[in-house]
């Protein structure tokens, strides 16, 4: 790598850092109730955009100030498609995957995440897919990601099938016009906004442009 490339890797990964704080201080501002009203319309517009794709479906559940709800997942659950939730696996690499039978069949695991409890499908399960809600703090309308940075959902979206939109789940103003990335960043194909419902980027699978 020249010099001039490091510097400029260093300038991207700073950038990174000075959004995630900025993002994270706006979402601990968010009054509980707007949180919850969020939350309903974030589980309707899952369900509704599940209706069109099917599944298996891959969701997470939220951590702490994340959009969404439990509800969410369990709302698709109850929609009658097949819920894979991750599990973070013990050495850093693709997160692997298990199936979501409720909130009685989760225990707590790394990084403040409820985990399922039944048996593990292994990293190749999220090819099977048909949609793939996806944690992060913001995205841009190109369709670049920000995460938190553990490099998880990095290794994990490469397997997902190229027809299958990666769907991030966010708070309106977290879809920006621009956002900073590495080469290495998986570009997501649609946001799930809370008032705007499902809002296609640049690259959307199912023949959408932003």
């Amino acid at each position: 790598m020249t010099a001039r490339a490091n510097r400029t890797e260093r300038a991207v990964v700073a950038a990174k850092v000075e959004w995630r704080a900025r993002l994270l201080a706006a979402r601990r501002a968010i009054p509980p109730h707007v949180r919850t009203e969020r939350a309903v319309a974030l589980a309707r517009s899952a369900v509704d955009l599940a209706a069109t794709t099917g599944g298996p479906v891959c969701a997470y559940l939220p951590v702490g100030i994340e959009p969404g709800s439990p509800e969410l997942v369990a709302a698709l659950h109850a929609a009658g498609h097949e819920v894979l939730l991750p599990v973070v696996p013990a050495v850093p690499g693709p997160l692997d995957w298990a199936r979501y039978d409720g909130p009685a069949a989760t225990a707590a695991g790394p990084l403040g995440l409820q985990e399922p409890t039944g048996p593990r499908l292994g990293p190749s399960a999220v090819a099977t897919a048909r949609l793939v809600l996806v944690p992060a703090l913001a995205a841009d309308r190109s369709g670049r990601r920000l995460g938190r940075g553990g490099g998880y959902y990095d290794r994990t979206l490469p397997l997902v099938a190229d027809d299958v939109p990666l769907v991030v789940v966010l708070n309106d103003d977290e879809l920006v016009d621009e956002l900073p990335a590495e080469p290495h960043d998986r570009r997501v194909t649609a946001a799930l906004l809370a008032d705007a419902g499902h809002t296609p980027l640049r690259g959307d699978p199912l023949g959408n442009r932003s």
